[in-house]
C-alpha cells in the first residue's frame, strides 16, 4: 500500500511541475508581448500625423459611446 501512495505522490508532483512550467512559459510570453507592444507604441508615436490619427480615433470612440446599446452599428474599415 505504501508503494502505491508514493507512486501517486510522485505522479502528482510531476503534474504540478508540468503545470508550473506551462504557467512560467505563459508568463514569459506575456512579458515578451508587453515589451513588444511598448516598442511598437514608441515607434508609432514617432510617425507623422500621429496626433491627428489619435484625435480621429478618440472622436470615433466618443461617437460609438453615444450609440444606444440596442442599435450598435458595425463598421467595416477600408482595407
Amino acid at each position: 500500500m505504501k508503494g502505491q501512495k508514493q507512486s501517486r505522490t510522485d505522479n502528482l508532483e510531476k503534474r504540478m511541475a508540468a503545470a508550473t512550467n506551462v504557467l512560467q512559459g505563459l508568463i514569459n510570453e506575456i512579458d515578451h508581448l508587453k515589451t513588444m507592444t511598448l516598442g511598437m507604441h514608441s515607434l508609432i508615436k514617432e510617425m507623422p500625423d500621429y496626433e491627428k490619427a489619435l484625435e480621429k480615433l478618440k472622436n470615433k470612440n466618443e461617437k460609438m459611446q453615444q450609440v444606444p446599446e440596442g442599435k450598435a452599428k458595425l463598421e467595416v474599415p477600408d482595407a
